[in-house]
Order: C-alpha cells, then structure tokens, then sequence
C-alpha cells in the first residue's frame, strides 16, 4: 500500500521535503498550507541570497546542509531554467579590531569546504566593489542570489506531476493521532496519513500544540526590515557586502545586497515582532504567546542593550544609512528608500539562549522542523533528504 504523508506548510522547505519523500519514497504526498499561495511567508520575503557555508560552526547541521543545498539548489536551478548568479559576497572588516573575527570566519568557512574563499587587505577589496571601504575583507566569489519564490513554486508543481497535492487555504485546525497514522482537520475536511511532517515556519508552535508536541523550544519572530538603493546609487553596489557578525547571534547585521531582480537592498535590522506575521510595527496580534515563553524574557533581559540600538534603527532611517555608509560612504539619506521586509522564525529556548542550528525532531508519526531560519532557503533540498532520512519508514 502506497504511504500517506501530510506536509504542512508550503514554503520551499516544506515542498522540498514533499518532492522528496514523493520521489524517493513513492509516498502520496499532501501538502497543506493556510495561505492561498506558495511561499507566503519567509521564502517570499527574504533577500534571495544564496549562502556558500562561511559562517556555520564545522560539523554543525547548517554547515553541512548549507554545502549540499548550495550544490543541489544550484543544478536544479538549471535543469528548470531558474534564475542563479554568482555576484560573490565580500564580508568586510571595518576597523583593526574586527581583523580576528575576518580571520576566524575564513578559516570557518575554508573548513567547511566554501571554495575561492580569500582573504583581501584595503585594496584588494576594492577590486571587487571599487565604493566600498575597510581594512580588510573576505571574499567568497561563488556565493550567489536566486529566486527562491521561483523555486518554491517549481516544486509544487514538481510535487504534483509526482501525483502529489498542494493544498491552498488549508488552515490546519486539529490534529488527533490515531495508532498507525494521524488524522489532520484542515478547512473543512479531514485527511488520515501516516506520517506528518510539520514545516510551518512561522507558526510551528500553534501546529506543534496541536499534535502534543509543545517541545522545549519556541518561536520567537524578528522582523527584519530593509531600505532599498534607487536611480544610480545601485551602481555602487556589484554584489554583497557584508559586516563582520557578532558571534554572539545569529543575525548578520545589516548588509548590502544586489537581488536577482537588479535592485540592491540595504538591511536587515532584527527587531523582535510582536505578532508572528508582524511584519510592520501595526501587528501585535500574538503578544501573549510571544512574551509567554520564558525564553523571550530572558533573552531581552541578557540582550537589551542591543535590542534598543535594533529597535532605533527601525525608527531612526539615519541609523540604516550609517550603517551602510560604514561600507559605503558615498551613500546618501536620499539614496535610501522603504522596502518590504520579512520575519525571521528564530527558534529560542527556554533559558534565552537563540538556538543557532536547524532542530528537526520525531514523534512516533509526527515530524517537527522546529527550527530552519537562514540558510534554510539556500539548504532546502539537503533538508527535505536530511529529513525523509529520519521520517520513520511505514511497516505494514
């Protein structure tokens, strides 16, 4: 008998993981998502950079799957004619003091297999983006930008040429396992599968309740807004140029960063959402769950400081313009203009601590993506094999 798995959430993690389980396990697939389009949510609103693995701890699951989904993202890309363009990425050193954290993140990523990656002095960045400045740089020449809503899209229909099944405004609202399967109320209907495997990003939480599975970790949203370049100032930019980040988080700071559609943005900035579709200051909708978790609290508490400097950079446009000057200082307040942002889903424990690594976890017949924040996009094929590895095989 052929096996039934549910996937909920359509982004390009949960339809890469549905193509794959269809693919190399015969499975009918159904995937179940609440919006009435793919990529709703963070596969549609991030910057569409394609990460090589230079900043992922060796031996990590992102710095594994971050090299295999490079690789597997990039041919897929060209077997369907999909966007992808390697601009490179340049991440610089703006002062002496930042020379250790450049040197440590090369020798991260050259341990991680990124290859091309060198180490460039003040000139020799500027041979790569001739407006920007630094002491030093890395430069990573194979990194690369795509269009993941594109791809997000080829795989529903890959899904469904599999005889597989995406299924917009599908809500899920009630999960009851049963023994052998589980039985999911989505809109107005109920499907029975055998095994479920939960993707639904930002609202991971409210599904993983539902199944039973609170888990000792929980969504917290950071919204992540950025400026865009108009008129000439894009020609200042080649690629991406990228701050030296704080080891103590997982967010990048902000970047400057050419897309696929030939706009440069500038950001994102991470400040902690109030809803978990909050992608402006309008939406706080999910406050109590949000400040609930303990985890939340103790994060604000250890890092106020520096949720304060996040918070004035999303009110304050001179802050997203020093920040970019930093690097380029040709840019001007003029230069800069609004555009749309998006929420990162970051995974935070209970005791505070930003949970960094991607988190899947198993449960007789259910499966939870508890945590795929960046590189999940860029890792997302390796995902979807990485998980269909430990989605417990029916026996009948």
């Amino acid at each position: 008998m052929t096996e039934r798995i549910g996937i909920v959430g359509a982004g390009i993690v949960g339809l890469a993981v549905a193509r794959e389980l269809a693919a190399a396990r015969g499975a009918e697939v159904t995937v179940l998502e609440k919006e009435d389009g793919v990529a709703a949510h963070q596969t549609g609103h991030n910057s569409g950079v394609v990460h090589a693995g230079i900043y992922y701890p060796p031996g990590s699951l992102k710095a594994r799957l971050c090299r295999e989904g490079v690789a597997l993202l990039k041919d897929y890309c060209a077997r369907h004619g999909l966007p992808y363009e390697e601009v490179g990425k340049l991440v610089v050193a703006s002062t002496h003091a930042e020379r250790a954290g450049l040197a440590a993140l090369a020798e991260r990523a050259r341990a991680n297999g990124v290859p091309g990656i060198a180490e460039l002095d003040a000139l020799g960045l500027r041979e790569v983006e001739a407006h920007a400045v630094g002491v030093g740089a890395v430069h990573s020449p194979h990194t690369a930008i795509c269009d993941f809503p594109a791809v997000a899209r080829r795989l529903a229909r890959d899904v469904e040429e599999l005889g597989g099944s995406v299924r917009l405004a599908h809500p899920v609202r009630a999960i009851r396992e049963r023994a052998g399967g589980v039985q999911v109320l989505a809109a107005r209907r109920i499907f029975t599968f055998d095994r479920l495997v939960v993707c639904g990003g930002l609202g991971t939480d409210a599904v993983a309740a539902m199944a039973g599975r609170p888990g000792e970790v929980r969504i917290v949203p950071f919204r992540g807004e950025y400026y865009a370049l108009h008129s000439a100032a894009k020609e200042l930019v080649r690629g991406l140029i990228y701050p030296v980040p704080d080891p103590r988080y997982p967010f990048l700071g902000v970047h400057l960063t050419r897309t696929i559609g030939g706009e440069v943005l500038v950001g994102p900035n991470a400040v902690l959402a109030l809803a978990y579709e909050g992608y402006n200051w309008r939406k706080f909708g999910n406050i109590r769950q949000i400040l609930g978790w303990p985890g939340t609290l103790r994060l604000a508490r250890q890092h106020w400081r520096t949720g304060i400097k996040e918070v004035h950079g999303s009110l304050v446009k001179g802050a997203f313009v020093r920040a970019a000057r930093r690097y380029v200082p040709e840019l001007t307040a003029a230069d800069l203009v609004r555009a749309p942002g998006g929420v990162r889903a970051q995974a935070v424990a209970r005791d505070g601590r930003l949970v960094d690594d991607f988190v899947v976890d198993v449960h007789d017949n259910v499966v939870l993506v508890r945590n795929a924040p960046s590189p999940a996009a860029t890792s997302s094929l390796a995902i979807a094999k990485h998980v269909a590895g430990i989605v417990p095989a029916l026996v009948r």
